[in-house]
């Protein structure tokens, strides 16, 4: 099976095309680097919980909108290659001046890898 790194970051809502261009220059990066697919979901349906919610996860605020992504490898072995060569290169440097702000606060970002254990298809 594939392997799963997973993403839940907060957007401020007047952001979402800032995000989406963003998205759309950095996101190619990862198929290079040997992704299967790169997933951006902005927020539609996100309900408030009791106790938890993905809202609270990211701390955010009311004129935020949370965005779950996901980027698919083929295996962990290919991740991790491909996430050590994304963290060197120069694209991904904030201080290299062709490297845009991300639209959101990537402080607040949770993020995890997941090894698949059940798919259906």
């Amino acid at each position: 099976m594939s392997y799963i790194d997973g993403f839940v970051i907060a957007v401020p809502a007047a952001n979402k095309q800032k995000f989406i261009d963003h998205a759309r220059q950095f996101d190619p990066i990862f198929i290079e680097l040997g992704a299967l697919r790169v997933i951006e979901a902005w927020g539609d349906d996100v309900p408030d919980g009791k106790l938890t919610d993905f809202r609270k996860a990211v701390q955010a605020t009311s004129d935020e909108v949370v965005v779950f992504s996901w980027i698919e490898w083929p295996d962990k072995a290919t991740r991790d290659a491909g996430m050590k060569k994304m963290m060197e290169d120069p694209r991904m440097d904030p201080s290299n001046p062709d490297t845009p702000p991300m639209p959101f606060d990537g402080k607040r970002m949770i993020f995890g890898g997941f090894e698949p254990v059940v798919e259906i298809k």
